[in-house]
């Protein structure tokens, strides 16, 4: 095993196949984040969404998706040199990994790739049990995917985080109020019907523990952006909560339960979960 890889497995208690799964596409997201960095790609980005909360902030959920907004529009921003970049580090630490675009069907304004490598293989490189491995099929292919908005609506606030593995490098990303803009966004403006993602609202939930404010300057220009906001003047505080109220009243609890289960440790951290629980949490959503 690469010794930067090893430190890096070093923080994880890994006990089952899931665990070292969660555990090796950490591992790989942050090595992706160390070649973007030495590509310069965080002059042009910042880093958001659940991946950004659980690496940087500390979110107690593994996430799948590397997610970026660049720092203003560019329609024609170029994605491939920074994948190259992506590529060559985790190949140099020891992943054989490709790094493919996605053909889009229909011209929209985000820029996707997949991080692709074989899930055995991979496993093996950071020395999975042989009792774990011996379980899994050959063919399987492990996928992260890497997504860029080319057109953010404006008025987030970034800052540089550090990360000190594989080796000390800085990240740009949204600050916690426009992170928080943005899973609000997403829990108001997913259009999955009864494909629930669990995960927006597992974060949700964090965001309040945490007491981390709102900024709705910025969630209400992604609303506009989307059509979710329609309402005359500034958003406010009590239209966010009757908007959120309204998706809370009719969420699939169960539906959410299954996305976000493999995705966290303690099960019964969404043990309380109905539409009654998200609702009384409303009254402790704050707002800047």
């Amino acid at each position: 095993m690469n010794e930067a890889v090893s430190r890096m497995l070093g923080k994880y208690k890994c006990t089952s196949g899931s665990d070292y799964k969660n555990a090796l596409i950490e591992i790989m997201q942050e090595v992706a984040l160390l070649g973007l960095w030495r590509a310069k790609y965080f002059e042009h980005a910042a880093f958001y969404g659940g991946t950004a909360l659980r690496i940087l902030y500390g979110l107690n959920r593994f996430s799948e998706d590397l997610d970026f907004s660049l720092l203003k529009p560019q329609p024609k921003f170029d994605l491939s040199p920074y994948l190259t970049a992506v590529e060559c580090e985790l190949n140099g630490m020891g992943f054989n990994v490709s790094v493919e675009t996605r053909k889009k069907k229909v011209k929209t304004a985000t820029e996707s790739a997949f991080i692709k490598a074989g899930t055995k293989e991979s496993l093996l490189k950071i020395n999975v049990p042989k009792e774990i491995s011996d379980r899994l099929p050959h063919n399987s292919v492990l996928e992260i995917k890497l997504e860029v908005d080319t057109d953010p609506p404006a008025g987030f606030q970034t800052e540089a985080k550090t990360l000190m593995q594989p080796i000390p490098f800085a990240v740009n990303t949204f600050t916690p109020p426009d992170l928080f803009a943005g899973k609000l966004h997403a829990i108001l403006q997913r259009k999955w019907k009864t494909r629930v993602k669990g995960r927006d609202y597992y974060d949700f939930v964090w965001y309040i523990t945490q007491n981390i404010p709102v900024r709705l300057s910025h969630l209400e220009k992604r609303l506009l952006q989307t059509g979710g906001w329609t309402g005359e003047g500034a958003l406010r505080l009590e239209s966010l909560n009757g908007l959120l109220k309204s998706k809370f009243t009719d969420l699939i609890v169960e539906s959410a339960k299954q996305d976000v289960l493999p995705f966290v440790r303690d099960t019964d951290s969404v043990e309380l979960w109905s539409p009654e629980f998200f609702i009384s949490l409303l009254p402790k959503l704050k707002a800047i």
